[in-house]
């Protein structure tokens, strides 16, 4: 079932092939966040067991976010895309809206999200504008976490 988000119509997908299949269509198509074919093969195999939502739009995929939790209080945003010829259109906004709702009713307190950090890279720098945006805040910067060139930012947020 569908639930409308401010015209953008938000779904969650249970099939574990629909949501390996979209993650994997839409992460191809990010190739400046998703350079790697082994992390998005890797990202595709985790959300078929994760609670995962997508926008669909006339029968296709246009953006996806996928929640694991990380400790019982606190869920992350695993990996989350929108494909290049919608961003900016507020669909990557309307997921996290979903996402947050799925948390509160869950009874998460916390969310976080982990990203590169700002300043390495002009793509990474709209991510880390994207996050602030809606409401995430810097929690800390973990230098070793991935490699040198990719500084983990950790942001998060309390699901009130």
């Amino acid at each position: 079932p569908f639930r409308d988000y401010g015209g953008f119509m938000i779904k969650r997908i249970d099939n574990k092939e629909e949501k390996e299949r979209i993650c994997m269509e839409i992460l191809e198509a990010l190739p400046e966040w998703f350079e790697i074919p082994e992390s998005r093969v890797s990202y595709a195999k985790e959300s078929r067991e994760l609670p995962f939502f997508a926008e669909v739009e006339n029968d296709v995929a246009t953006g996806f976010i996928v929640m694991k939790e990380t400790s019982h209080y606190t869920v992350e945003i695993c990996v989350m895309g929108v494909r290049k010829e919608y961003h900016r259109l507020g669909i990557g906004s309307k997921l996290f809206e979903a996402f947050y709702q799925y948390a509160k009713e869950q009874k998460y307190e916390f969310i976080q999200v982990k990203t590169v950090r700002e300043g390495m890279y002009p793509d990474y720098d709209l991510t880390n504008a994207f996050y602030k945006r809606i409401g995430f805040r810097e929690l800390e910067c973990m230098e070793g976490l991935w490699d040198e060139t990719n500084p983990c930012q950790v942001y998060v947020m309390a699901v009130r």
